[in-house]
């Protein structure tokens, strides 16, 4: 297989920009951003706050970046942020709900990873001399440690209808959210209408070489423009970024049903090796969560052994991988993902069988 180029299958963020988004770059008009002044900047922002239906958008340099000053947005120190147990603003953002927006997580598990309303109120909590007052609830559409699992859109709007009558405010972690709407044949328009601030990522499954976007209020967004500040996230003649981030707006979500394509193509051919178990039902986007622990071996030795046949995926577990498919893996390239799993897999097996081990 060394023949062949590396499929890298480790997330969809290792994108190289595409050839308009190169000349983009270099063509971008730009100006001082920390002024207003970058009419790509201020385009990009423009644009993604007309298709998401909100009243104004930023950029920020990253997902993370955008969630932490969500939450600082919606939030007071001290307060409870309900999110779902293998979350990525729980998991994933080195704890920044706490670092810098002085909130502590309330994890709630859920059945692959879809918070309902029916798991949430439990755990709202009133100000109390006891336990600290919820302030907001977070929510992940995709759901990545879930494998990509989407959130209907009756199950969020239930989730912000409730929450709103609360008196509470709902974040949307969307950093795949245009996946989201592809699978379910939505615009991110309709799919977020009552969530109250999105942040999404360009980088990810859009193509863009850097930068997420986000959208709210044009309130919250003028105050999110201090906080992105407080963060380091103040840029220039950033239009050289916000140019690629705009053709990954417009047009990269058309072929978003490729990449769902090939993750089902490549969780079908994974699911019929000894030693492997995915369920390919269950993969609704571009992102599969690998259970590898039939083999009889860790989860980073199959990555390791998988690097050395030219495929890359990461280790999220013990006895997990993750592959995810982006526009810079093609169905060839799936199709040598699933060859050089097997591959792995009767090599574990067959040293399984001559130790005298009973495969699992």
């Amino acid at each position: 297989m060394s023949e062949h180029p590396v499929v890298d299958l480790r997330s969809d963020t290792v994108t190289r920009p595409t050839p308009a988004m190169r000349r983009a770059m270099a063509e971008a008009a730009v100006g001082d951003d920390v002024h207003g002044e970058d009419p790509t900047v201020n385009r990009l922002q423009e644009r993604a706050a007309e298709i998401f239906g909100k009243e104004a958008a930023l950029f920020v340099p990253s997902g993370t970046m955008g969630n932490t000053i969500a939450l600082k947005l919606h939030t007071r120190h001290g307060e409870e942020v309900i999110c779902e147990a293998r979350s990525h603003v729980y998991n994933y953002e080195l704890a920044m709900m706490a670092w810098f927006a002085g909130c502590l997580a309330r994890p709630v598990p859920a059945e692959d990873g879809i918070l309902r309303w029916r798991d949430i109120e439990p755990h709202i909590r009133p100000l109390s001399a006891h336990w600290a007052r919820t302030g907001l609830i977070s929510l992940e559409n995709t759901h990545n440690m879930a494998g990509g699992r989407v959130t209907p859109k009756e199950v969020m709007d239930e989730i912000c209808d409730k929450a709103h009558e609360r008196g509470l405010k709902v974040h949307l972690d969307g950093a795949r959210i245009f996946n989201a709407a592809a699978c379910l044949g939505l615009s991110v328009r309709e799919l977020c209408a009552k969530v109250d601030t999105v942040m999404f990522c360009l980088s990810k499954g859009l193509g863009a070489p850097v930068g997420s976007m986000l959208v709210g209020p044009a309130e919250l967004i003028a105050q999110a423009r201090l906080y992105r500040k407080r963060l380091g996230g103040a840029m220039r003649q950033v239009g050289v970024l916000a140019a690629p981030g705009l053709i990954a707006l417009e047009e990269m979500p058309k072929r978003l049903h490729e990449d769902h394509a090939h993750a089902r193509l490549l969780a079908e051919g994974l699911a019929k090796i000894p030693g492997i178990r995915i369920d390919p039902a269950k993969v609704e986007t571009n992102i599969l969560i690998v259970d590898v622990s039939g083999t009889g071996l860790a989860a980073e030795e199959v990555s390791r052994r998988l690097q050395a046949r030219g495929v890359l995926a990461g280790a999220v577990s013990p006895t997990e991988i993750r592959m995810v498919t982006h526009l810079d893996v093609d169905r060839a390239g799936c199709l040598r993902a699933v060859e050089a799993m097997a591959e792995v897999a009767a090599d574990a097996l067959e040293t399984k069988h001559l130790l005298g081990v009973t495969p699992a």
